[in-house]
């Protein structure tokens, strides 16, 4: 990737990363639920509004808004509402790690599609990354199935549908970024208003002015400004690079939550984010050498 490239990559971490904080401090008052309703609802129109005043259009063929419904299930609906659930009960920054198991499941799913490329590197990312996950639930936690190792395994879910996401969101690549990201947000806000409003009651609550700012800076910053970050350097350097950007959220992810949050950083949590760490870059090929890759051989 081009230095350039890397730019966007960093500031999109620190977008992602700061959305774990700011949705724990938003979980603090508000329902989970309420909470993915207002981030989808706020930042679908701001990016509704960017497309208009950009002078782009929305489609209005069904083929192309059926997409949309798909990439705003797959990248936003369903791994939003697993991760605000989870970070109800785990710290903000165990949940980055986790989450930044998203390019591990990316780099299986690109190559059972036929999109990308399986390479030797790519397998040993993979088994180093899946060890990083073992070593941050533990051992006895498929033993004793409390809420703790469901929320942490609601957060391995939701980077398996970011992974789905990241290969579907491809075929919108001809658009201009700013189309996709707005159809996904409003189809992914359709989604969550009918169980928001059945399950949560969010007429009821009486958020402080901090979590409204929270809730604003997770709409606009780290939805709509991210996603749109995203979408161009999906169009331009593939799914799993792109992915690689769940490397670096931990980081800010960490450092914000055990700076505002009072979360601790444990040797655990460390040693789990070593191994994904290590996991993701033998991925983008910097552990091993290049000679290491294997194609598949033709057949017939």
């Amino acid at each position: 990737m081009t230095a350039r490239q890397w730019a966007l990559l960093g500031l999109l971490a620190m977008l992602w990363g700061g959305a774990f904080f700011f949705s724990k401090v938003a979980l603090g008052e508000l329902p989970p639920f309420t909470v993915v309703l207002i981030r989808f609802g706020v930042a679908a129109i701001a990016m509704l509004a960017v497309v208009r005043l950009s002078g782009h259009r929305m489609p209005r063929d069904r083929a192309t808004w059926a997409g949309f419904v798909v990439l705003g299930l797959l990248n936003n609906f369903v791994p939003f509402s697993l991760i605000a659930w989870g970070q109800v009960h785990i710290a903000s920054g165990l949940a980055s790690i986790l989450n930044a198991t998203t390019p591990l499941f990316t780099a299986l799913v690109a190559h059972a599609l036929g999109q990308e490329r399986l390479t030797a590197h790519r397998v040993v990312g993979v088994l180093l990354g899946l060890g990083g996950v073992a070593v941050l639930i533990g051992p006895g936690a498929l033993q004793q199935m409390g809420v703790h190792t469901w929320s942490e395994l609601a957060i391995v879910g939701a980077a398996v549908s970011y992974a789905l996401a990241g290969t579907y969101g491809r075929r919108f690549r001809a658009m201009p970024a700013v189309v996709p990201v707005a159809g996904m947000l409003t189809t992914a806000a359709l989604m969550a208003l009918p169980i928001a409003l059945v399950l949560d009651r969010p007429w009821t609550a009486r958020p402080s002015l901090p979590v409204w700012g929270a809730l604003l800076a997770l709409a606009l910053l780290t939805t709509a400004l991210g996603f749109w970050l995203y979408f161009r350097l999906l169009s331009s350097v593939g799914a799993t690079n792109v992915m690689l950007v769940t490397l670096l959220i931990p980081v800010t992810a960490l450092l914000l939550g055990s700076l505002l949050l009072d979360e601790p950083v444990t040797t655990t949590a460390l040693a789990g984010m070593a191994l994904i760490g290590a996991g993701l870059l033998a991925i983008d090929g910097r552990l091993l050498p290049r000679r290491l890759a294997f194609r598949p051989r033709p057949t017939g």
